[in-house]
Order: C-alpha cells, then sequence, then structure tokens
C-alpha cells in the first residue's frame, strides 16, 4: 500500500523523546550492560577501550582465548551471553585482548566473574602489573586501577582461572580511560600470565597475598570468528532508500536512483493481512501513475540493470507504518517462506529490517537466519533501527542485531528524530551534531559489532525528518574521525575503526528534491576510503 505520510515524520516516531529523558534512560541501560560512562575529553575520549567485554556479539570476537573457552547464555550477568572457559591441567583457559592506551596515564580495570580461582588483570603497565581474584560461585566484581608508564601504547587484559580447578564464568570487562592510536584487538601472545606462573601441579592458594607464581606456555586456539557472507559489496558502501509511493519527494524510477548507492533499499514490503508475519510486494499504483504508468516489467527490469551495474537491490520491511509482526515461531516460518518467495520472484538481494513499532530478536533473528540459510551466502541484511534501539545491548533492535551478527552486512542507525542522546562516554550529545553520531557509533561497536557492521544514517535533507538534519560534509567528517580519529568533534573516539562500513540516508529521493547533494558529496568520499 501506498506510504503518503506528512514529510516530516516518515520513518521515526512523531515524538521524539526529549533529550533529558533519553540521556536518563540510556545512561541507566549503559550502566545496566556494563558500558562504562566517564565524561570525555575534547583530545581523547574516556570510555570502556574493551572491545566485546560483555561478549554480547555471541561470540569471542576481539579475544584470543586459549582451552576450552566459549560464549554461553546461561548463566549471564547481564545481557544475552556470557564467557565461559574451562582450565585443563596443564592450562589456565585464558582470554585475553591487547588494547591501545596512552604512556603516563591512569585506568581502571573492572569485570565480573565467578567461579573456582578466577583472575583479572593487565600485562605490560611499564610498572606494576595489577592482578586480582577470587573464588566464589555466584557473581563477584573484580577491579583495579593502574597507571602507564612512559612510552606505553598498550597493554594486555586477560581474566583466566587455574589448572585443573573448575569452569569459572566473565562478564561486563571494563578498562576505562583515554584510548590511544590503535583498535583493540586479540592478543598474538599465548603466554600466561604472571599471576598463574606455577608448575601444574602447585595447588592454589587461599590467600591473595600468596597466588601461584609460575606457569608453563601454552599454545592458543584460533580466535572465534562469525563467518562473513559473500555479498560482493565494497568494503565501503552508501545505502539509499527508495519510494514506492509519492509523499512529496522527487519521484523516481528506480532505474533513476543516483549510482552512488550501493545498496538501494525499496521502500517498503506489505503486510499479508491474513497471515501473521508474512510479507508481499506490488509497485504502487500511485507511484507507477504519477510516472507516467510505470510498470512492474519495468521495475523488474530495473533491478537487473541496477544489479548488472554491481548494485545490490534489498526489500525493505517496515517504515513508520510498517505493520509486519514476527512474534512467534509460526509468524517467523510465515516471514522467512514468504520472504524468500518475494526475494526470488523479484530478483532482490536481500531484506533490511525497518521496523519502528518494535522487534521481538528471538523470532525474528531466527526468522532472518533461516531466510540467508535458504537464499545462500550472497543473501545481504540491513537495518535501520531507531536510535532508541540501539543505546544499549538491552535494547531489542540491538539483541536483533546481536542474534543475526554471522550473516549482518550493515546496521545503519537513524541518527535523527530522536533529542539528546548519550554517548559511549556517558556524556549526552545533542543530535544534529558529529558528536552525536560517533559517540553512538561508538556505543555499538562495543557492543559487540563488528565496525564493517555499522554505518550512519540520516536524512537527505531537512524535509526528509523532523530534526536531525546534518550536512553531508558533517557526515563525511563523522566517517574520517570514525575510521582515522581526524576531523572529529569534541568526541574522540577511544580507537580507530577504519573498516567503518559507511553512510545511509533516508532516501534517494529527498536526495534527488535536495539538488542530489548527499550522493554527489558522500558517494565520492565512501568510495575513496582505504
Amino acid at each position: 500500500m501506498a506510504r503518503s505520510l506528512p514529510q516530516q515524520s516518515h520513518r521515526r516516531r512523531r515524538n521524539p523523546l526529549p533529550a533529558a529523558l533519553a540521556a536518563g534512560t540510556t545512561a541507566l541501560a549503559l550502566a545496566a550492560t556494563g558500558l562504562a560512562l566517564f565524561a570525555g575529553g575534547a583530545n581523547a575520549a574516556v570510555g570502556n577501550l574493551v572491545s566485546n567485554g560483555g561478549f554480547e556479539g555471541g561470540d569471542l570476537t576481539g579475544w584470543t582465548c586459549t582451552g576450552g573457552a566459549s560464549v554461553v547464555g546461561s548463566p549471564a550477568r547481564s545481557g544475552a551471553y556470557a564467557l565461559n572457559a574451562a582450565p585443563s591441567a596443564s592450562d589456565t583457559a585464558e582470554c585475553r585482548q591487547t588494547v591501545s592506551v596512552l604512556p603516563n596515564t591512569s585506568y581502571s580495570l573492572a569485570g565480573w566473574v565467578q567461579g573456582p580461582y578466577t583472575y583479572l588483570g593487565v600485562r605490560g603497565t611499564g610498572g606494576t602489573d595489577p592482578s586480582t581474584w577470587s573464588s566464589q560461585s555466584s557473581w563477584n566484581q573484580l577491579s583495579s586501577s593502574f597507571t602507564t608508564g612512559a612510552g606505553v601504547s598498550s597493554i594486555t587484559v586477560y581474566v583466566h582461572g587455574w589448572y585443573g580447578q573448575g569452569a569459572y564464568q566473565a562478564d561486563d570487562i571494563t578498562l576505562t580511560g583515554p584510548g590511544g592510536t590503535a583498535s583493540p584487538s586479540a592478543s598474538p601472545s599465548p603466554s600466561a600470565s604472571a599471576s598463574a606462573s606455577a608448575s601444574p601441579s602447585a595447588s592454589p592458594s587461599t590467600s591473595p597475598s600468596t597466588s601461584p607464581s609460575s606457569s608453563p606456555t601454552a599454545s592458543p586456539s584460533p580466535t572465534v570468528t562469525p563467518t562473513t557472507p559473500a555479498t560482493g559489496l565494497p568494503k565501503h558502501v552508501v545505502t539509499g532508500y527508495w519510494h514506492n509511493f509519492d509523499n512529496g519527494a522527487t519521484v523516481q524510477k528506480l532505474g533513476e536512483v543516483q549510482s552512488a548507492y550501493d545498496i538501494i533499499a525499496v521502500s517498503f514490503a506489505d503486510a499479508v493481512p491474513t497471515r501473521t508475519g508474512a510479507i508481499t510486494f506490488q509497485l504502487d499504483p500511485g507511484l507507477s501513475s504519477k510516472l507516467g504508468g510505470y510498470t512492474d516489467a519495468q521495475f523488474r527490469a530495473d533491478v537487473k540493470a541496477k544489479q548488472a551495474a554491481g548494485k545490490k537491490v534489498v526489500l525493505s520491511i517496515g517504515g513508520q507504518n510498517g505493520a509486519i509482526s514476527v512474534g512467534d515461531a509460526t509468524a517467523a516460518a510465515a516471514f522467512t517462506d514468504s520472504a524468500y518467495a518475494v526475494l526470488k520472484d523479484y530478483g532482490f538481494d536481500g531484506i533490511d529490517v525497518d521496523l519502528e513499532n518494535g522487534v521481538n530478536p528471538e523470532h525474528l533473528g531466527n526468522a532472518l537466519l533461516n531466510l540467508q540459510a535458504k537464499v545462500g551466502s550472497a543473501f545481504v541484511l540491513t537495518m535501520a533501527p531507531e536510535t532508541i534501539g540501539v543505546y544499549s545491548t538491552a535494547g531489542a533492535y540491538f539483541q536483533l542485531a546481536l542474534k543475526t551478527k554471522s550473516v549482518l552486512t550493515v546496521m545503519n542507525t537513524q541518527f535523527y528524530n530522536s533529542g539528546g542522546m548519550n554517548g559511549c562516554d556517558g556524556k549526552v550529545y545533542n543530535q544534529g551534531t558529529i558528536d552525536f553520531i560517533t559517540a553512538q557509533v561508538c556505543t555499538q561497536i562495543q557492543g559487540g559489532l563488528r565496525p564493517d557492521q555499522v554505518g550512519i544514517g540520516v536524512p537527505a535533507s531537512s524535509k526528509a525528518a523532523g530534526g536531525g538534519y546534518v550536512a553531508p560534509s558533517v557526515v563525511n567528517n563523522a566517517l574520517s574521525c570514525l575510521a582515522t580519529g581526524t576531523n572529529c568533534g569534541s568526541f574522540v573516539p577511544p580507537a580507530k575503526w577504519p573498516t567503518i562500513r559507511g553512510a545511509m540516508t533516508w532516501s534517494t529521493n529527498w536526495d534527488a528534491n535536495n539538488g542530489n547533494a548527499f550522493s554527489n558529496t558522500v558517494g565520492p568520499f565512501v568510495h575513496a576510503m582505504p
């Protein structure tokens, strides 16, 4: 059915959260999920420097582990996942991560653990390396602080158990302080911690002051990483939504979409009224008439022509008035089967999720994973959540992104129509600024998404949204800040993410209405990113 909503409220709720309410709610949610909230300076943001410290990615991305380490859904201290690791007679089941830091700077380490003789510490500080431990059957927090020495640019955060003891769990590991110049990474060194360095036959001490002091060298197992789908897309992409309706923006045939767009999201699929979860698609009659008789056959030919030019054309579900609901296993099966039929019929490359009236991450996630399994590795999955859905890993939309992380191409958050929101440093930033964008992207990456799965979503003109419009040059500066640490505002991310995926706009039609300012400015910049 046609979407003919007022120009300024097509894709977002009409009444954005007040800035103060949004900020307070976000701060509480971030605190609950273990993302540290601290005020950041102009030159180096203070925040959680540990990547995937809550293991909410559902895997060990960012960590290098020895022995029997895995991510489990239960027990989890917060969110949906936690680390579970089982030491052996010759291995402490250590997980470690190298983090970029600044010299002569103070840092705080914290994490929640449970299990026998579980250690949390740091190596390579240039001074006295901190290490704390506990041996409790319930969740308890370990914490320590340290100051880096002169010339120190990176340290290694680790957590491990003890030889021959039972499995331990860890969750919500944070390192708070200003970031250095390199991205966090899994530590390449398999060496065991200094605190775990006695012979394997030694029993762990029951006193922190007499912890064991020597350990054998163990061979690390490969870091678990998700399989990257073979979508055929470039490293950095520009996404644009195409209107299958007339709402006052410039109407376009699909073939008229600007060439700068690598992913074109056809907006929108329709719900099947008699089958919950099922979707269908048809070319809008009103649009067809407005374009002088644009036919279904011409549309299908335009899909093929765009694909022949190297573009991906996906079908978007949702929008502000989207009535598609996938809330149980029956609806999930209906969605998978019907979406697969539509994709095969029209030749679409995948699905875009733009549901703005709530999502069920479990059932919709299963439906999307099953759909990808039917389509194959070329399946493209994009998302465009509202900011309120992804300000922390507790958000349902964030949970959906993490559940489908193994097949997710890119999540382009709508950084508009939302008022003020918290960034990863705990400070409130107002929409319509570079800091609003970069500080929330930071939260999404620290929450478990890979940088190449995160993009920037903005309106193509001030007419396309009720608030939050930024000039295309601001989008380019935000991408530069996230990728290289240059052209930032007052917020500077704690790490550089050169694989940041790109940018999205609502919409190609509003872009055309605005003289193609977005595609002519952001397109060349994104495609020139290394």
